[in-house]
């Protein structure tokens, strides 16, 4: 039987002028983006539309901005009548737009979560991030085991996007090593442009900060299975749910296992909802039978809807 899941992009997904589109043709995607400045007492809106693409790649900016896109695109879908996703997924800030979708958060606690967390992960102690391509996770793993240990220091595999497009985090001496031992072993290293060790141990003292903060939001059980980055398995339980979630941020992303939970649950029409359109290119690399679609901006919604108005699709 073939099924639907809806995707939310993370950090990296920005851009300025994201979400105009979706803006300046539907009344509820301006509902939303008016009811998430006043939620998030300033103008996201109009970085999101005007930039500059300076201040949109600060993590303080881009958090809140992608989900703000992110839910604007959501409402358009289910306005213009897209059918209802069996899962939702989001790649690490995207878990919280899959959170509303799913109906766990609302809108409101998901801008203030996300608010706060950006502000942490902006503060956070000085770390590094590169991506690998072309190693495995198991061997990417015992090679940043074996750089951890020379130095002291951390380093892990943060993100395991694809079977082979990976990303370490760490101490910056220890993710250079790590490196290093990477190119050895014949892989492609990618600094990335960010100060922070993100989904690495590094940020046990931001994650028990932001563990304060949802503790004063309510969860309620999920309406759509929420498949999580903690442990790439679907859940619907307030209780479960919430209590990956506060483990998320020092955490790997699962997002490959994510995907195959979800291939293997009979999932075969992946939906990316927000900006950019990089876990369609992901879901691609992990399943090339897999068909994907993107809505993010009003053409693409418009596409997206049409083609699958021709799909039957067996619940």
């Amino acid at each position: 039987m073939s099924k639907i899941a809806c995707l939310f992009p993370g950090q990296g997904a920005q851009s300025a002028g994201m979400g105009k589109g979706l803006y300046d043709n539907f009344p509820v995607a301006r509902q939303v983006f008016e009811e998430i400045d006043k939620q998030a007492g300033r103008q996201l809106s109009q970085l999101c539309f005007e930039g500059p693409e300076q201040e949109l790649k600060r993590t303080i900016n881009t958090q809140p901005t992608v989900l703000a896109v992110s839910l604007a695109a959501w409402r358009c879908y289910l306005a213009l009548n897209g059918p209802l996703p069996d899962f939702v997924a989001g790649h690490s800030l995207g878990e919280f737009t899959a959170l509303v979708a799913a109906g766990v958060l609302t809108q409101s606690d998901a801008v203030k979560l996300v608010g706060k967390r950006a502000q942490l992960m902006e503060d956070c102690p000085v770390g590094a991030m590169s991506a690998v391509i072309g190693l495995d996770a198991a061997t990417l793993g015992e090679i940043c085991k074996e750089a951890s240990g020379e130095s002291g220091k951390i380093v892990i595999v943060a993100n395991i996007n694809t079977r082979e497009q990976l990303v370490i985090s760490g101490s910056p001496e220890a993710v250079v090593n790590a490196g290093g031992k990477a190119k050895v072993a014949g892989g492609k290293v990618i600094p990335l442009p960010v100060g922070g060790a993100f989904h690495s141990p590094l940020m046990e003292k931001a994650a028990s900060e932001f563990e304060q903060e949802l503790k004063n939001c309510t969860f309620a059980d999920a309406r759509i299975k929420v498949v999580q980055n903690f442990d790439a398995a679907a859940a619907d339980s307030a209780d479960e749910i919430s209590r990956k979630l506060r483990m998320q941020m020092p955490s790997a992303v699962r997002w490959c296992e994510s995907i195959e939970c979800m291939l293997s649950a009979g999932v075969s029409n992946f939906i990316e909802i927000g900006p950019g359109k990089a876990l369609a290119g992901m879901v691609k690399k992990i399943d090339r039978s897999a068909r994907v679609f993107n809505i993010f901006d009003d053409e693409s919604l418009k596409s997206t809807l049409s083609e699958l108005a021709g799909t039957v699709i067996a619940k």
